[in-house]
């Protein structure tokens, strides 16, 4: 094997912390990969890797170098991903991140053309709401929802997103329509799943809303199902419930009060001087199925 193929095999087994797993990757037994992170402690004369019974963990030393082999990788895939584009056909894996969610509803039905189309690319996607480092995940983008502030990535963005108050029929047959955002008081609210606050603007600027509520949970996906029921209001994103609304299985409350409007659906990836062909294209097919007014808004 050659340097670059230890190195290789070093970022498989940093990102997945697991040499078999790393292994199964690279079409590897364990004991190869083992042998080979070996080797390359040794001339490296440092450990890479904290080894227990049951995890296996970067020293300080480990990560340093694993976020610099990275950015060698990197290199190697923007070379191979530019002789690609100048023949025409993109190659290799994509590796995306994307809100479990909006991942499930609005990204894996619209794979398949889009692979259809570039045969050479496979699609390794991963679907999670916590924040994810790109560079340190071998991640070639990421999709995402909200206001960005971090400054070291490029952003592209995709379509705006609309958040509304929202209820079912069935709630505000039981419990009225509140006409003023002061009525919230007095009705069954759905707070997000991180017990934040609701952030609105309306005719007379912005104002903030904390919602209390009976149903306490970690997942979004909990609330969507709960206002869905008739359990309560919530604040919901028009990707999320935008048939629901179209159907009439949810309605508008307080419908002069939205989320604010700086909130977008962005494509995010690592600054680098050569966009890889993979990335370019793909960034490109969602712009194309989302656009300034996206196909949930009917």
């Amino acid at each position: 094997m050659t340097r670059l193929e230890d190195l290789e095999i070093f970022a498989h087994v940093a990102r997945t912390s697991s040499m078999s797993e790393a292994g199964r990757e690279l079409g590897f037994s364990p004991a190869v990969v083992s042998k080979r992170i070996k080797h390359l402690e040794e001339r490296l004369g440092t450990r890479l890797f904290q080894r227990t019974t049951r995890q296996l963990s970067l020293t300080e030393a480990g990560q340093g170098f694993f976020i610099r082999i990275e950015a060698i990788l990197a290199g190697i895939e923007d070379a191979e991903a530019f002789m690609a584009g100048r023949t025409e056909e993109a190659r290799g894996t994509l590796k995306i991140s994307a809100p479990t969610s909006f991942g499930r509803m609005h990204v894996a039905p619209h794979l398949k053309p889009f692979m259809q189309a570039n045969p050479g690319i496979t699609i390794n996607l991963t679907l999670s709401d916590e924040f994810i480092d790109l560079v340190a995940g071998g991640y070639d983008l990421a999709i995402r929802i909200g206001e960005l502030t971090d400054s070291s990535l490029v952003a592209r963005r995709l379509a705006p997103v609309r958040r509304l108050l929202c209820a079912s029929p069935d709630y505000v047959s039981t419990h009225g329509m509140p006409q003023t955002l002061a009525d919230l008081e007095t009705h069954i609210c759905l707070p997000p799943h991180n017990n934040d606050t609701w952030r609105l603007e309306g005719p007379d600027g912005p104002v903030i809303y904390r919602p209390q509520g009976p149903l306490v949970t970690n997942s979004s996906e909990v609330i969507r199902e709960a206002v869905i029921a008739g359990l309560g209001i919530a604040l919901r994103s028009t990707w999320d419930v935008g048939p629901e609304l179209k159907a009439g299985k949810l309605v508008p409350v307080l419908p002069f009060l939205e989320a604010p409007k700086n909130v977008a659906l962005s494509a995010v990836y690592p600054s680098r001087e050569f966009l890889p062909a993979k990335v370019r294209l793909f960034i490109d097919y969602l712009t194309g199925l989302y656009g300034p007014r996206p196909y949930w808004e009917g």
